[in-house]
């Protein structure tokens, strides 16, 4: 095992340039706490989205997903692994037991369909999501009805972004 030296002054910041090629940071700080509704993108009545990272390169994206109304969100099928964090109330899928509970984590495997369900007693629901490739939307016999992928994603933010008054290059922050 390599023996690791002790940093005598560990308050000393980094003292060597960055990679020249290297893209800035994303820093989001009132990413969930955001007063300014044009924050959040619309992609169905009551279904908003707040980007986080959306990366061009390795095809994923990271959001906050909120729903302001209960009900049926969505039946799709995911090629890769996704992640979950439940920020505020809770959710559950039609083809399974558990619930994702606020606080709670959720891994989805690759090749999973499932429903997202918003139950009667939640006005609000927002959870922090990776979805990584795509999100292929079906009908409860596998028929194809649509997708998402980063780059959906990112043509509907350049959408809202326009139409909200912060120009259409306001999502460029969020791309990687």
């Amino acid at each position: 095992m390599p023996v690791v030296e002790v940093d005598e002054n560990p308050r000393i910041p980094y003292q060597l340039p960055m990679p020249p090629d290297a893209l800035p940071e994303i820093v989001v700080p009132d990413a969930v706490s955001a007063n300014d509704d044009r924050m959040w993108v619309r992609q169905a009545e009551h279904v908003f989205f707040r980007p986080l990272c959306l990366n061009v390169s390795q095809g994923y994206w990271m959001n906050l997903l909120k729903v302001t109304k209960s009900g049926v969100l969505s039946r799709h099928r995911h090629p890769n692994a996704v992640h979950g964090f439940v920020l505020k109330g809770h959710w559950h899928y039609l083809e399974h037991d558990w619930v994702a509970e606020e606080g709670g984590y959720v891994y989805e495997p690759p090749g999973e369909t499932h429903t997202l369900v918003v139950p009667d007693d939640v006005d609000e629901m927002i959870t922090y999501f990776q979805v990584n490739g795509v999100m292929y939307y079906v009908d409860p016999h596998g028929k194809h009805l649509g997708y998402e992928d980063v780059f959906t994603k990112i043509d509907m933010c350049r959408a809202h972004f326009e139409k909200v008054g912060l120009g259409a290059d306001y999502v460029n922050q969020f791309i990687r």
